[in-house]
């Protein structure tokens, strides 16, 4: 009969030689098979045709300059692309990025033709043709990709974007509305201001200085509908003239090209019918 202290010594050697079989084992397994990583891919080379112009050098035209990546090397999305652009190849290059997740509206520019947010856009996988990325079209051009929206945010603050109320306010209480009120905001309230619906309108593009074009004029209509804003018949006001609101003329391109898939025309139409036949 065994001692407690032989039966100890015979249960922790059991328990040691067990392990080691199996790192033994997972060893040579691992030497057998080829790790698969990225480097071991066939490359995947994609020409992108990038928008180029620099304000310090006036005398050069504008040009597209073109840029080579490995999309096994790069992310899925055109804005990663022109980050590694930037980092990897040329630091010159200039555009706006911020959040990375479709919220900030920083990063808008026209890629393969559609106004869009190029951290939302796909990288067109198909190596045969070049992808093509210009700032928005018809603004004026700050640096590359980067296009100025002074005008843009100047009509957005001519709106009075917030609540406005004739009662005074009372103390340590809030303006509250019904579920059923604070649905009709849904697909207005979500607009990230990023332009691209209003860039895309050729409308805007012809008159932008006095007609506010299709993002600024739904974020008017966000505080029509809002219930709890008291303002409601100096808003209409403002906008019923001949250029603010009636130079839409439902072309659709804002709807279409949204990428927060928002109907900045039909919330046009609601201020119209709204003007025409009251809420």
């Amino acid at each position: 009969m065994l001692s407690r202290s032989a039966l100890r010594a015979a249960s922790s050697a059991s328990r040691t030689a067990i392990p080691i079989s199996a790192r033994t084992l997972a060893s040579v397994a691992t030497s057998q098979v080829a790790p698969s990583t990225p480097e071991s891919k066939k490359p995947r080379i994609k020409k992108f045709q990038v928008y180029r112009w620099n304000p310090d050098q006036p005398e050069k035209k504008p040009y597209m300059q073109e840029y080579e990546l490995d999309l096994n090397q790069t992310g899925p999305m055109v804005l990663d692309a022109l980050i590694r652009m930037k980092n990897e190849i040329d630091p010159t290059l200039t555009f706006r990025r911020s959040c990375r997740e479709g919220i900030c509206g920083s990063c808008a520019m026209n890629i393969e033709g559609t106004n869009t947010l190029a951290c939302l856009c796909r990288i067109d996988v198909d190596t045969s043709k070049p992808s093509k990325i210009y700032p928005l079209p018809h603004t004026y051009v700050v640096k590359d990709l980067v296009p100025d929206l002074t005008q843009f945010y100047k009509q957005y603050k001519s709106i009075k974007p917030y609540l406005q109320r004739k009662d005074p306010p009372t103390p340590m209480k809030e303006n509250l509305q019904s579920v059923a009120d604070r649905k009709k905001l849904d697909g207005l309230y979500e607009c990230i201001l990023c332009a691209c619906c209003s860039t895309s309108c050729p409308s805007y593009w012809w008159n932008s200085s006095e007609y506010l074009g299709p993002a600024v004029l739904m974020q008017s209509y966000r505080w029509i509908a809002d219930s709890r804003d008291q303002f409601k018949e100096e808003r209409k006001a403002a906008l019923d003239n001949e250029m603010s609101l009636y130079r839409c003329h439902t072309i659709m391109n804002c709807s279409r090209t949204c990428p927060k898939g928002l109907n900045p025309g039909l919330a046009i139409a609601k201020i119209k019918k709204e003007l025409a036949f009251g809420s």
